[in-house]
């Protein structure tokens, strides 16, 4: 049941006007706009409306809108957040990114782009320590996670984390990509880290797990003409695309990248990007959305990090219980970087003891997730 006009703003979501069908619905069936938040909903052409109807309480977050119906707003007790011209990306947007919006003008080259205007935008306004665009980044960073929460909610999340620089065309790669699609066919969404290498990999599997066993090799060697995103992501992504325009209609799944590391682009088989400014807040909004367990392939420190920030909220049972851990590649994890023994000890007498495995093969993920309770 929705509260009555009358009541303050209690933080639930049927406050929320995300999309001009939802305004117009609201506007018809409510008859107020009172104590509701409209993000990111252009409103030029409901001047008349809004010249009507009664906005006391009401938030207006970045909607372009006629100066006569944003004054009415505000004197009618609105508060009224106007867009920021000139710039590559919408801090109050309603939704996560889809590949087409971070790779428009590809065509144009890369850096054309707005994932690369904005890491460009990203990196000019760090150097210069303006608090205005500090401010920016985090209102955009906070839509995105409401974004993201909105996205998943009551989905089972699995991550699988690894690093970069797995090339396509590699077994490895191959062998990701697998699992993603064996993950997603199992009625899970996989999320990951976004970007290129076993990122890439896991998300391609998860776009490819609608379609018969054959097209994933196929799509494997068009992708292998351009194995790494060094030295043109332009090439790189256009391979993606390719992919894409091949097989439309892939399956979901959701990478979660940064513009704190904007050397590494967003890989397109994401079908959504939840992308952050502050990798902090990405990484620790990643592991906590990978409710059904998190499997991590070989990678370097970025990997590394992700095991031990999924160790600490289980080791204190931050989150309640445990969320299941699989390594793979055991040489690697024992040897190469050690992380494995490390975790053992961790676990040692824990409640996560029973949430935690190791395996040589890739193929073998999967099973022990579902084993630990994934």
């Amino acid at each position: 049941m929705h509260p009555t006009p009358a009541q303050p703003y209690d933080g639930t979501h049927d406050r929320e006007i995300e999309s001009l069908a939802e305004f117009d619905e609201v506007v018809s069936t409510r008859g107020t706009l009172a104590h509701f938040r409209v993000q990111a909903v252009d409103l030029t052409d409901r001047t008349d409306v809004l010249l009507a109807v009664d906005t006391a309480g009401a938030v207006f977050l970045g909607c372009p809108m006629d100066p006569a119906a944003a004054t009415k707003a505000r004197t009618g007790g609105a508060l009224v957040f106007p867009p920021i011209p000139g710039l590559s990306f919408d801090p109050y947007r309603a939704f996560v990114y889809t590949p087409d919006e971070l790779y428009a003008s590809l065509d144009e080259g890369y850096a054309s782009t707005p994932d690369a205007l904005t890491y460009r935008w990203f990196q000019q306004t760090k150097a210069d320590g303006d608090i205005f665009a500090s401010m920016l980044r985090a209102i955009h960073d906070d839509a995105v996670s409401d974004a993201l929460d909105e996205l998943l909610a009551g989905s089972p999340v699995v991550g699988v984390m690894g690093g970069h620089a797995m090339a396509r065309g590699t077994d490895a790669y191959a062998g990701a990509a697998r699992l993603g699609r064996e993950l997603a066919r199992s009625g899970l969404t996989v999320a990951t880290g976004g970007g290129p290498g076993a990122m890439e990999a896991a998300n391609l599997g998860a776009y490819a797990a609608p379609f018969p066993d054959a097209m994933l090799p196929e799509a494997l060697g068009l992708l292998a003409e351009a194995p790494t995103f060094t030295p043109s992501v332009t090439d790189w992504a256009s391979a993606a695309f390719e992919v894409r325009t091949r097989w439309p209609g892939g399956g979901t799944s959701v990478g979660i990248p940064t513009w704190f590391y904007g050397h590494e682009p967003p890989n397109p088989f994401a079908a959504h990007l939840a992308k952050y400014f502050s990798n902090a807040t990405r990484e620790d909004g990643l592991l906590a959305r990978c409710t059904a367990g998190v499997v991590f392939l070989p990678g370097a420190a970025g990997t590394v990090q992700e095991i031990f920030d999924s160790v600490t909220p289980n080791y204190y049972e931050s989150r309640g219980e445990p969320t299941p851990m699989v390594l793979v590649n055991r040489a690697h994890w024992t040897e190469r970087l050690p992380a494995w023994p490390l975790l053992r000890k961790l676990a040692g007498g824990r409640s996560m003891e029973d949430r935690i495995a190791l395996v040589d093969r890739i193929e073998e993920a999967p099973e022990a997730l579902k084993r630990l309770g994934g």
